[in-house]
């Protein structure tokens, strides 16, 4: 049973990752550094705080009791994915929602899956897995062939991707207008490295998680495993990751003169105020529910390798729905709902993979 409610919030965080840009494209008349930093408030300095202080009433305490080190860490890890989460923006602006999210996301999930794995191989902790776990547990190789098989998927969403490009001349000129492969994908390659370390930040803040799940089953005895422990960590991570995108926002937006554009009265000021709003706060509950994912799963492989999977699933589904592939050749389009339906069942794979445990 906890599998399954896992893989459901896994999904529902997926869900909200694999949206939250939806918004950002109908933001009107504003530069993309002004929607971004607008909506990173939201993601990371508004709403973290609010949903640890809705679910750990003590939030304060533990951060402020939690060593340096762990602290430093935790920060560092967030800044590191700071520069990820800024570059994944990029990324889906030069390739799309669907292409974009796929490459970025399916590299991050390799990484994110398979390092710690090797840490935890060379520094033996108590409930953690090895790399060696993945060639010699059927659950184990059950995961890795489950990874083996999403990123067949992700390839398929990469080769439909450059069939777009070939395609180009048959589309609109809407359509061209800010599709740049060549540099889209050198984006895409450091922002899926480097936002692999949101999952290391969650590994080295894993203490004041530790903190508040004791203190929660303290007082709940017999009720399992505390399902909003990671709040207080990402408190710290996106700290991390708030001050890299409003370091590098800020430049654009005084390079470009365009912090004009939150006075700019022929633009729809409310209206893009309330889309970035929603964009970022619809952005942060993608961890919110990876973390009480995580707390049925576990912190190990599974858990990130679903979270991304689902996030790669829910971008094609909507690169599709906002017909980025419109127009586009019969093998281009076979080769993006191939993509998609060989992801999901690399998340059929993963899933089962927890009951052989």
């Amino acid at each position: 049973m906890n599998a399954i409610a896992g893989v459901i919030f896994h999904f529902i965080g997926g869900f909200a990752s694999g949206s939250f840009y939806v918004p950002y494209k109908k933001v009107k008349g504003w530069s993309w550094e002004s929607m971004w930093i607008l909506g990173g408030l939201f993601s990371w300095i508004i709403v973290p705080p609010i949903a640890a202080w809705l679910t750990i009433p003590n939030f304060v305490e533990i951060i402020s009791e939690s060593s340096a080190s762990i602290l430093g860490y935790t920060f560092l890890f967030g800044v590191l994915w700071g520069i990820g989460g800024l570059t994944y923006g990029l990324g889906v602006r030069y390739l799309g929602v669907s292409l974009g999210s796929s490459i970025i996301l399916g590299l991050s999930m390799v990484f994110g899956a398979l390092m710690p794995a090797i840490y935890y191989f060379f520094n033996k902790t108590e409930g953690k897995h090895g790399i060696d776990y993945f060639f010699t547990e059927s659950a184990g190789i059950c995961v890795m062939i489950g990874l083996l098989v999403c990123i067949v998927g992700i390839y398929l969403c990469g080769k439909a991707g450059m069939l777009k490009e070939k395609g180009l001349g048959a589309l609109s000129e809407e359509a061209k207008s800010e599709y740049k492969f060549g540099l889209g994908i050198v984006v895409a390659i450091v922002s899926g490295v480097l936002s692999a370390c949101f999952n290391f930040g969650i590994e080295a803040g894993k203490p004041m998680a530790d903190v508040a799940n004791q203190l929660w089953k303290a007082a709940n005895p017999g009720q399992g495993e505390f399902l909003y422990q990671n709040n207080v960590t990402y408190i710290v991570i996106l700290w991390g990751g708030f001050c890299t995108n409003f370091i590098w926002c800020a430049y654009l937006l005084l390079k470009n003169k365009t912090y004009k554009d939150y006075t700019n009265s022929t633009s729809p000021i409310g209206k893009n105020l309330l889309l970035c709003a929603i964009a970022g706060t619809t952005w942060y509950l993608q961890f919110f529910f990876y973390g009480m994912g995580e707390s049925r799963l576990g912190n190990g492989a599974s858990s990130w390798i679903l979270h991304m999977a689902f996030i790669i699933l829910i971008s094609n589904a909507w690169g599709v729905a906002l017909k980025e592939w419109k127009g586009v050749s019969k093998p281009t389009y076979t080769a993006i709902i191939a993509g998609i339906v060989t992801i999901i069942l690399s998340i059929c794979i993963v899933g089962f993979a927890k009951t052989l445990e």
